[in-house]
Formats: C-alpha cells, structure tokens, sequence
C-alpha cells in the first residue's frame, strides 16, 4: 500500500444543517449536500473538506484542518465579521515556513487560516 495524499477531511459533528450554513458563509456553496447528513467542498487542488451527521451526539472536538488563503490576515477579518470565534482574538502567527491563525466552528471544531512562505 501506497497513501500518496489526503482526498478529504471531515469532521463528524450534531448539526449538519446549521454548521453547513456556517463554512458556506466563507467557503461558498458545497458541491454536495444531503440535509441532515453530509456536505463536501471540493477546492480547485482536487483535495475536499466535509461534514458528516453523526445519529446522536458527536465524539467530541479533535484534529483540525488547515484552509489555504492567500492572505490569512485579512481571511481573520473577513471571518470575524461573520461571527468566527479566534484564538488570541486572530492573532496571526508567524513561523519560518507559513503563517496562520487558529478558529473555531459552533460546535468547537477547530480549523486553521493557514499561508504556506514559499521555500
């Protein structure tokens, strides 16, 4: 066996409906939705980040998923006037091989404005 990449990221969450209202605010519309269940957005590199209804309450908050923007200060900005709770109020960190800033859906699920530097 050979794994050569990732196809998706998911996170299984309670509310399908309201959290697919939520990342279509600053991911636009998914290419698949089933209400209730699932939604998927596909981005132009092939790769996919999606949600899944759990039957009951979800396993709880792990993990993350970095979302590329070409400016992550700014995606802060745009994002906070959504409504996007931030860790460190979007403080944008800065490491040697990209920048990022840290937030969170409605149920806690965290994700990553993130900008590789190039190398």
């Amino acid at each position: 066996m050979h794994v050569h990449g990732i196809d998706a990221n998911y996170y299984t969450v309670q509310d399908t409906d309201t959290l697919t209202k939520f990342y279509a605010a600053f991911l636009g519309e998914p290419a698949t939705h089933m209400p209730g269940r699932i939604s998927e957005w596909t981005f132009a590199d092939g790769t996919s980040f999606g949600l899944y209804g759990t039957d009951g309450a979800s396993a709880g908050t792990s993990g993350s998923v970095m979302f590329a923007v070409d400016d992550v200060a700014r995606a802060v900005e745009e994002c906070k006037a959504l409504g996007v709770h931030f860790h460190e109020d979007g403080e944008v960190t800065d490491t040697p091989a990209c920048r990022m800033a840290f937030g969170e859906d409605p149920e806690g699920n965290q994700f990553i404005l993130h900008k590789r530097k190039a190398g």
